[in-house]
């Protein structure tokens, strides 16, 4: 279904499906550029926009709109998101302004810009921060990327919920709207693994106003006109892409259709879910819509599927109203989508059941795309303490005008001026690091229709790929050559999540608003996607061609399986974008863990390499793959990492960095390593019923294990190897052959191996201290950063508060935080 309203493409530009509008079960969907600008709009375009009172009287400000609250930096670029979503608002009229990284001991820097007019907008910033504080071995790191100067622990753990708090306690009237990427992948109860537990939606606990999920902002555009109308923000319960709070019986459901899923096993109707595993003959299976009718199933629950199919989860019990059935056919005719809801398992129920929280995660997942996905509804809480967290469908994608809208807006490309240092500059003391990282790169596209389990890409920015303009690039890497200090006429990257999905996808819209497949290139390239490399390739060479620009390389990860597809394509790549080294994932070489994964099998990677060697030696250079690899990863064993330190020493690959597997909250691979259950099949509890139970690498010995065998060649981790292999039954592979995989002899000293993140983390107990690894507080030395709030005031001096004679307090830090 198209929209009326959303912005014409350039005549010149090609009709390709990638371009067009995306059909949705709700209708049409207003363009980002046709709203009427606010009143404000007067004023125009700040440098930068204001963090400060001072600010804000030069740009001739009485007061904020809108207030952003950020975890990070504030850079004015388009890589960050609080620059975007506050761009994006500016070019709609409202005055922005930035609270970033505030203390959050106390409200009073929450009150810096005054109260605001509209909202206030929290966000973790463009990481989690959990993820972003704490290594995967839940070690505290003492840097931030996203800080000047790099320096730790200038954001709170969960910092989203402490935020939000803080702004409730300094305006307490004002709405409050969370979002990013710490709110997106926590809009439902979710497990976490920082204290190894299920933790309730974010929602809840922030007690904010509205939670905004995915790529914001068509959501908070039409969030802030709708409250500068004068609407309630508790009458803003139809946006898509946000979650929000009701009450039980709240009149405002009333006449939704709602479906029970609150259980497996039902008796009752039960969805046929699409086998992620394989494929229909006839490639049809994504486009099996269950917006059709469907066949009532027998008393026991069984379905009557296709016997190919893997045994059902009942998901969807109607009721209420009860559906009609048609008796000329004996089908049951379901409910309109956009009047649909699905009632998951409660907070309290997959808290104490693995099951169930292993069929919710399953449910979220198949309600992700936004041509089909139904509202969810999940209830936290018990009696009058009872609260429903409602969450909409997905937000339609951004058509490629408004993308270009959004990334033409007019940043500063820079960090704001007060962190510079007295020169007016971002670096050595002031530098921030993940500016550095992207400050000569250029983002083409969003999205990723991988499906990877342990990635929450996709959980974020959705399958549907959203597309960039050539033009529109093309202008952002002339203005980037003209405007940003220290250009060199390198771009450091082209590309987004991933590096080539430019303009891919689906063949057929209407295939696409129906697929519910967690991925169109598991176990093998779907044949409704459309892989054509050829716009990109275009682009590649147009940027090339500019006058200024002496190199481009490609910085962002490689999908080698659909690469593959487009020799073309790999020679463009190998010959003029690789920098002598190109990063690709396969992540492991052993069926068992790759299937867990949703990863090509290793011989697709065999085939890239083949391709890429050829190509190089084509171009008479000498270019290497850096191939990455996670250890610990669910569903695999000791005897796949054995074989995958195996491949490493046959193919003369020595790892440097080793990834272990990080559960972060909502992904898939989360759900499996805490429930021991595999949800992309079906989720039973009888076990003859075929629900797969998963192997779960626990334990710090098991997981130092896997690391080690990724490290094979570390002679710190040759007697862990060896009293491993004996207990394997693999004594065979200890001695000085060259298929043996380690040596029996050992080094009379070794210093082991020190991994780049060894001075970002706190050393293990009993560790001695040095330069890479400083020695660990003393306990009670420091306070916790856990809740992200300080401790209770109990009466006591805190450890480390000035005493009596007027010392100094220790510097704030963390201690091991409670519930692990």
């Amino acid at each position: 279904m198209t929209r009326s309203d959303a912005p014409a493409a350039p005549a010149s530009a090609p009709s390709r499906a990638a371009d067009r509008p995306r059909a949705s079960s709700s209708g049409g969907t207003k363009a980002l550029t046709a709203w009427r600008p606010y009143w404000a709009r007067r004023f125009g375009t700040a440098p930068f926009l204001p963090m400060s009172r001072a600010e804000m009287d030069a740009l001739g400000w009485d007061s904020c709109d809108i207030v952003l609250v950020t975890g990070d930096a504030y850079v004015d670029h388009p890589s960050f998101g609080m620059a975007v979503i506050g761009r994006v608002l500016e070019a709609q009229g409202f005055r922005v302004g930035i609270i970033a990284q505030p203390d959050w001991q106390s409200a009073d820097p929450f009150k810096a810009l005054g109260r605001p007019n509209l909202f206030f907008g929290v966000t973790a910033g463009n990481m989690d921060s959990m993820i972003n504080r704490y290594t995967a071995d839940r070690k505290i790191r003492s840097d931030d990327a996203y800080t000047p100067g790099g320096a730790g622990g200038k954001r709170p753990d969960r910092a989203c919920l402490v935020y939000a708090q803080r702004c409730r306690e300094a305006f307490h009237e004002v709405p409050i709207v969370v979002g990013g990427i710490e709110a997106s992948l926590r809009r439902i109860a979710h497990y976490d693994y920082w204290q190894d537990k299920v933790r309730r939606s974010l929602l809840v606990d922030a007690k904010a106003d509205l939670l905004l999920y995915g790529n914001a902002e068509r959501a908070i555009v039409e969030i802030a006109h709708r409250l500068a109308a004068r609407e309630p923000v508790d009458r803003l319960t139809d946006i898509r892409g946000t979650a929000f709070v009701r009450r039980p019986g709240d009149p405002g459901a009333q006449g939704w259709f709602e479906l029970d899923s609150t259980e497996v096993d039902r008796p009752g109707r039960i969805d046929a879910h699409i086998n992620p595993y394989g494929w229909e003959a006839d490639g049809q299976e994504c486009a099996r819509s269950e917006s059709a009718a469907v066949r009532p199933e027998p008393a026991d629950g069984h379905s009557t599927a296709s016997p190919a199919a893997p045994a059902p989860t009942a998901l969807a019990v109607v009721a209420m109203p009860t559906p009609t059935r048609r008796p000329a056919e004996g089908r049951i005719a379901l409910p309109p989508r956009e009047r649909t809801v699905i009632r998951l398992p409660s907070f309290e129920q997959v808290r104490s059941d693995p099951v169930l929280y292993a069929h919710a995660n399953r449910v979220l997942h198949l309600e992700t795309n936004p041509g089909n996905a139904r509202a969810l509804v999940q209830r936290h809480g018990e009696g009058k303490t009872a609260r429903e967290v409602w969450i909409n469908p997905p937000p339609i994608p951004l058509t490629t005008a408004e993308m270009d809208h959004v990334f033409d807006l007019p940043y500063a490309r820079a960090p704001h001026p007060a962190y510079a240092d007295e020169r007016g500059r971002h670096d050595a003391a002031t530098k921030i690091p993940a500016w550095e990282m992207i400050r000569f790169s250029v983002n083409i596209m969003r999205g990723c229709f991988g499906g990877c389990t342990f990635c929450s890409i996709t959980e974020h920015e959705g399958r549907i790929i959203q597309s960039r303009s050539e033009d529109s690039i093309i202008r952002e890497i002339e203005d980037m050559r003209d405007k940003v200090k220290g250009f060199t006429g390198v771009v450091s990257d082209l590309g987004g999540p991933t590096a080539n999905m430019y303009r891919l996808a689906c063949k057929s819209r209407e295939i696409e608003a129906a697929c519910r497949k967690p991925s169109c290139v598991y176990p093998g390239i779907c044949p409704n996607l459309g892989t054509d490399h050829g716009p990109l390739v275009k682009l590649y060479r147009r940027a090339r061609a500019l006058p200024g620009v002496k190199k481009i390389l490609i910085g962002s990860g490689l999908r080698y399986d659909l690469a593959v597809q487009s020799p073309e394509y790999v020679k463009e790549l190998v010959t003029h974008h690789v920098g002598g080294y190109l990063k690709i994932a396969p992540e492991h070489t052993e069926s068992g863990p790759l299937s867990k994964m949703m990863k090509p099998g290793i011989g697709t990677y065999d085939r890239f390499k083949a391709m890429f060697e050829q190509f190089s030696a084509e171009a008479g250079k000498q270019q290497f793959l850096i191939p990455y690899f996670i250890a610990a990863h669910p569903g695999t064993t000791d005897e796949d990492m054995m074989n995958l330190a195996l491949w490493l020493k046959r193919n003369g690959f020595r790892a440097d960095q080793v990834q272990t597997f990080y559960p972060s909250p909502m992904a898939t691979a989360t759900a499996m390593y805490h429930t021991g259950l595999n949800p992309l099949k079906g989720i039973h509890r009888d076990p003859a019923r075929g629900a797969e139970k998963v192997d779960v690498v626990r334990g710090e010995r098991r997981r130092r294990l896997h690391k080690a065998f990724l490290r094979y060649h570390d002679p710190a981790n040759w007697p862990l190897l060896r009293e491993a292999l004996q207990e394997m039954g693999r004594a065979d592979l200890i001695g000085n052959g060259k298929h043996q995989l380690i040596p029996t002899w050992q080094p009379a000293a070794t210093g082991g191996y020190c991994s780049p993140r060894r001075a970002n983390s706190t050393p293990a107990p009993g560790a001695k201290a040095t330069a890479a690894a400083p020695a660990a507080p003393k306990k009670g030395q420091l306070l916790t950063q856990h809740t992200g709030l300080p401790p209770r005031e109990t009466g006591k001096r805190p450890a480390g508060a000035p005493g009596p004679r007027g010392k100094a307090p220790a510097p704030a830090g963390a201690r091991k935080p409670r519930g692990r």
